[in-house]
């Protein structure tokens, strides 16, 4: 594979990710504490992250905060530049902080979205003249261990090891096959054990398993479980796994714990103390509980092995801090959204049979972070994913304004939207329509459906009736993430996607007045644009499709290159070209068809079919339709080659720091907009 696929990207856009604003309104000393104590807690898990993705992460890591230190914390890129003259050409020195800084930005050498592998542009003998400029013999121990790793590419994406990937989920086991994985998973599950704080380690002598277990104690929680695969294969587990880290998570929430606001909060974060000591998931689960509580807090933070995207396995969790202020304007909005709910929900394809008997409006907020502590950002959160806490006890929406709002003060260069005529009317409308998109996504996508299940032997949640077929639900303690496995994240991801276009297009005139889009001519704007915000996205999410692995490299991508697919076989839209490489791609989308019912038919089909498949427990037909649904025929596979090439480097995201002043009052920094503005963020929160 080329080279020129893995390079980190070059004039990526640099972003503050600010929240002074909303910082410094926080009513009390207090609440800017407990803001502190949560940020420096959650950060603590950074290399819980790296760990997760690649055996060099953690080393590459320290090799870049310490250049950084014994280059005397250079504080632009032009003292970088002046400090490495005589060994590097500026360009050089550029291209290694582009590295650095994207490292940073996802926490690892594997973008988070597309769990891609990247290596510098500055090539190896550059990057050791950098080396031995510097001429420290830590910096050059550190550059030894991982010199050839930072370069190879043969792992070049994340995935199950027994396919030629990588993932330190199942570290020093590069010949555990994904039956195994399973089969470890299988004995979890029938041990009522949940496997989100694990890795897995496969032993070479006789073929044993160990679980870690993210913890501060080496206690074993399971000394009386004799647990073993259907093959016979022994499990054992070991506790502790990023003990050291953990110490400091626990010291910063019991620090945050002096600070909370009411009772919920000492039980929430009790809990977390509880299962970051002992690796407990039991007592995350029970934090969700009293988070899902704690409604409408000023500060806002959730923390723990949160999303399973990255695990090839799709169950076990990635490390994730949020930490936010409440924007009480944008917050409004979705207010409003969460009032009219059900009338949106009755026009969702599927009968009520598929639906919670009652809707319960949950706590929809918009947030300026101040902490995102994890491998990616994302625009909006709907959690806690434990299915038996969102059916009891709720869940929350989370949108992510200064991240929806995200944009460089000082653009590299002017930006250019790929395979879009429209530029003008694109950008103008971009923001409001992927405000609406997140909104419903996140509260009617994912807060929508029942899963039909046994609750208990001989027990359903659901009557059976002549007039619904079923013949597939989910067993006692079987959970949505587990019967679907690996594909669960995209396809729920789809879901959740389809739900949001299909609302925006079948009532805009009832939707849109809630995100301040009344009159209309602007409403028919942002239909257009919201369709073809959905649309290229599709397109350009061929970046993240593997042609010879045939994988889907990032799960929201996959959702999207289908709704893509689905609305072109209907016609709603056309890819026009003329140039034998492509390079003049266009999409053409027929406005008719997004007011006929054309579009609206076409989503509703593909949703509906989803939801009933995920409802019912379906596995077999619903994963064969998905997949069908967004695999890649040729005439899509063309034009990846100009997808590529056009491809725009996503934006990296500087988060501020807080500190403690001696007198007690807490300070926030910013920092500036450049690649040595990020390496300084990091190198100052010392995690």
């Amino acid at each position: 594979m080329s080279a020129d696929l893995f390079y980190a990207d070059s004039e990526a856009p640099i972003v503050l990710l600010s929240a002074k604003k909303h910082f410094d309104q926080l009513s009390s000393p207090d609440l800017q504490k407990y803001a502190h104590h949560l940020s420096r807690a959650s950060y603590h898990g950074t290399r819980a992250v790296l760990d997760s993705v690649s055996p060099e992460s953690p080393i590459i890591y320290d090799l870049i905060l310490l250049i950084h230190e014994k280059l005397d914390t250079p504080r632009s890129n032009e003292e970088y530049i002046d400090r490495l003259s005589g060994a590097l050409e500026a360009q050089d020195v550029t291209y290694y902080l582009e590295y650095a800084a994207q490292f940073l930005g996802n926490v690892g050498n594997y973008k988070s979205f597309g769990d891609r592998k990247f290596i510098p542009r500055i090539d190896k003998a550059k990057f050791r003249k950098l080396i031995d400029k510097i001429n420290d013999e830590e910096v050059s121990q550190l550059y030894n261990k991982v010199e050839d790793r930072i370069y190879d590419t043969e792992q070049g994406l994340l995935g199950y090891p027994d396919q030629g990937l990588l993932s330190n989920y199942y570290p020093n086991s590069g010949n555990i096959t994904k039956d195994e994985i399973d089969a470890v998973n299988k004995a979890l599950s029938s041990a009522g054990l949940m496997p989100e704080n694990t890795r897995v380690v496969k032993n070479g002598k006789d073929n044993s398993f160990t679980v870690l277990v993210a913890s501060v104690d080496t206690t074993n929680l399971y000394t009386d479980l004799n647990l073993q695969t259907d093959s016979g294969a022994k499990i054992t587990f070991e506790f502790g796994d990023h003990a050291s880290d953990f110490a400091k998570i626990v010291d910063e929430l019991e620090n945050a714990l002096k600070y909370v606001a009411n009772d919920t909060q000492k039980k929430l974060i009790s809990y977390y103390i509880e299962s970051f000591k002992t690796g407990s998931m039991s007592a995350h689960k029970k934090s969700q509980i009293e988070w899902v509580k704690d409604l409408k807090p000023e500060v806002e933070s959730n923390i723990g092995f949160i999303e399973t995207y990255r695990d090839p396995a799709g169950v076990r969790g990635e490390w994730e801090g949020l930490v936010a202020m409440v924007n009480h304007e944008r917050t409004a909005k979705f207010s409003h959204l969460v009032e009219n709910a059900g009338q949106f929900i009755d026009q969702l394809p599927w009968d009520k049979y598929y639906e919670k008997d009652t809707f319960t409006p949950p706590d929809f907020t918009s947030l300026e972070v101040l902490t995102f502590a994890g491998s990616g950002v994302p625009a909006g959160i709907n959690i806690p994913n434990y299915d038996d806490v969102r059916l009891n006890y709720g869940f929350k929406n989370v949108s992510l304004g200064n991240v929806l709002s995200a944009n460089p003060k000082n653009p590299k260069k002017e930006e250019i939207i790929t395979f879009i005529e429209d530029q003008d009317l694109f950008k103008k409308w971009r923001d409001d329509s992927f405000e609406v998109q997140v909104g419903l996504h996140e509260l009617l996508g994912h807060g929508t459906g029942k899963l039909l299940q046994e609750t208990e032997p001989g027990k359903f949640n659901f009557e059976k009736d002549p007039n619904h077929n079923i013949d597939t639900y989910y067993k006692p303690n079987e959970t949505w993430a587990g019967v679907f496995g690996a594909n669960s994240g995209s396809y729920e991801e789809c879901r959740a996607e389809l739900v949001a276009l299909y609302l925006i297009l079948k009532n805009p005139t009832k939707v849109l007045p809630i995100f301040g889009i009344e009159s209309e001519q602007d409403q028919e704007a942002v239909t257009y644009i919201a369709s073809l915000l959905m649309i290229r996205a599709g397109l350009v999410g061929l970046e993240f499709w593997d042609p010879e692995a045939k994988k889907w490299g990032q799960p929201h991508m996959q959702g999207r290159f289908a709704i893509m697919k689905q609305l072109h076989k209907a016609g709603v839209f056309e890819f026009e070209h003329s140039a034998p490489d492509y390079s003049d791609l266009k999409i053409v989308v027929d406005k008719s068809k997004l007011h006929d019912g054309t579009a609206v038919d076409a989503l509703g089909e593909f949703l509906g079919s989803l939801h009933v498949y995920k409802s019912t427990a379906n596995v077999t037909a619903g994963l064969k339709y998905y997949i069908e649904k967004s695999n890649v025929e040729d005439e899509y596979a063309k034009f990846r080659d100009i997808v590529i090439k056009e491809k725009k480097p996503r934006k990296i995201l500087i988060q501020a720091n807080t500190v403690l002043k001696e007198g007690g009052s807490v300070e926030l920094i910013e920092y500036e907009e450049s690649e040595t503005g990020m390496i300084q963020s990091y190198y100052d929160r010392k995690v």
